[in-house]
């Protein structure tokens, strides 16, 4: 189990990712059953070296916060606790949300993952 932090009725937690064999950890990430994907923030991901490709195919999503521009990658693998997800697709966007967020893990981690959200206890497990 994870320990999740409640912030302005929000839950978050901390991702690890890794790309190309570099790793970095994002915490303030935004647990959202609400949203179909993963988003990572461009400026969180810059450390592991993504960013937009001449390539890439962007993409505007819409949501309750608004709408981003955003680009594909498949990562390494996304992991939250002990639970890893290999060559995850993630979207990466600018985030610019009017309030600090590095990141919205979606629906689309939370299902694969088979994550057990714990409100009374603010904990995420996996099964």
């Amino acid at each position: 189990m994870m320990q999740l932090i409640l912030k302005n009725n929000h839950i978050f937690t901390t991702v690890t990712v890794a790309y190309k064999g570099m790793v970095t950890n994002i915490s303030n990430i935004l647990v959202d059953t609400g949203s179909t994907t993963t988003i990572l923030s461009v400026d969180t991901v810059a450390s592991i070296q993504i960013e937009p490709a001449l390539e890439d195919v962007f993409h505007t999503i819409r949501g309750v916060g608004g709408t981003e521009t955003v680009f594909m990658r498949t990562v390494d693998y996304l992991q939250v606790g002990k639970c890893s997800l290999q060559d995850f697709q993630v979207e990466i966007g600018g985030m610019d949300y009017g309030f600090n967020i590095n990141g919205i893990l979606g629906m689309d981690f939370l299902i694969h993952a088979k994550a057990i959200i714990n409100l009374p206890e603010m904990k995420i497990d996996f099964t």
